[in-house]
């Protein structure tokens, strides 16, 4: 994903370092002269289990904690660009995931070109069967940019994390519409700076699919989850989002007590929602790319940036979320 005008309009005079590729994508200072090493300077071993989850209890029973370890055992895989072994591995442990919480699983194997050639991608939905016909999408990323001890705790692991979580909890369920959750590969560009049609090979793929099947007419909502695991997590509006589900989340975000962190702030961000927005299907990206830009695509996306609470948050907030738009 990328912040359109990200530090120029948003973090001038906040984030030191921060500079705007021709693009628009944000790097660090670091970044800019080649990536830190992997944990630089660091000595402390992140925790391997959550220390600041809320109870479940309140949370809708959603657990952060559970969602925690699964951001661990992401990073534990190492960086996963597509058509990488560790990708292939994360794979492995999505689907086993799914499987395990009682879901039925489809996946989509294709092939993109992309600036490195041709690659294997392959795209996860979990599909809980509804009484209509209707369709409330859920998605993530679960890949990471091609880039030295980029492992991606919150860029792709903190979203796909809250999707395992939400699978855990929905795939029980048997709601009025169906609910699908998506697990899409081959979101981060190939080369260093977002520029169409690098980006978004998965939700693209997904979107053209059920566009020819005729299952794209049926999506009531999409929400997509980026970059939410945030220990100071704010999470502001997409301004490309469709504003009658945007405000849907916001609403449920603070009738839930969460308006401290879904903030009534905006800016634009191109990431895999616009796959479907430009279908028409109503969509909306739950991101925060301020609070993470100090760490966003540098071998510092560890663990440790990583907050159960948060994940608690936004998962309790797209659960309900899901429940008030199965009464539309």
């Amino acid at each position: 994903m990328v912040w359109v005008g990200f530090c120029a309009a948003i973090l001038v005079g906040i984030l030191a370092g921060c500079k705007s590729t021709a693009s628009g994508e944000a790097t660090s200072a670091s970044d800019a002269k080649g990536n830190a090493p992997f944990m630089a300077g660091t000595t402390v071993t992140p925790p391997q289990v959550a220390d600041d989850a809320l109870s479940p209890e309140k949370t809708g029973g959603f657990d952060g904690a559970k969602a925690y370890a699964h951001v661990a055992a992401l990073v534990g895989f190492g960086p996963r660009p597509s058509g990488s072994q560790a990708i292939l591995q994360t794979q492995d442990y999505i689907t086993s995931q799914l499987s395990s919480s009682g879901c039925d699983v489809d996946t989509d194997s294709f092939s993109a070109d992309t600036p490195a050639g041709r690659l294997p991608m392959k795209n996860i939905v979990a599909k809980i069967p509804g009484e209509r016909q209707g369709i409330i999408l859920l998605s993530t990323h679960y890949d990471t940019k091609k880039l030295d001890n980029f492992v991606g705790a919150d860029d792709g692991g903190s979203s796909t994390a809250i999707m395992l979580e939400l699978a855990r909890k929905m795939c029980g369920m048997r709601p009025r519409y169906q609910i699908w959750i998506a697990f899409f590969d081959g979101e981060e560009a190939v080369r260093k700076e977002w520029q169409d049609p690098d980006n978004r090979y998965g939700s693209r793929q997904m979107a053209a699919k059920m566009a020819a099947s005729g299952d794209l007419k049926k999506v009531h909502a999409m929400i997509l989850a980026d970059l939410v695991g945030g220990k100071a997590l704010g999470i502001r509006k997409e301004q490309n989002s469709t504003k009658e589900l945007e405000n849907l989340i916001w609403e449920t975000a603070k009738r839930l007590g969460y308006g401290q962190v879904f903030l009534d702030e905006s800016a634009p961000v191109d990431d895999d929602h616009l796959s479907f927005l430009s279908r028409g299907v109503p969509s909306a990206d739950v991101i925060d790319l301020v609070n993470s830009a100090g760490y966003w695509h540098t071998p510092q996306d560890t663990l440790d940036k990583i907050s159960a609470r948060s994940l608690g948050i936004v998962g309790h907030v797209l659960l309900e979320s899901v429940a008030v738009l199965q009464t539309k």
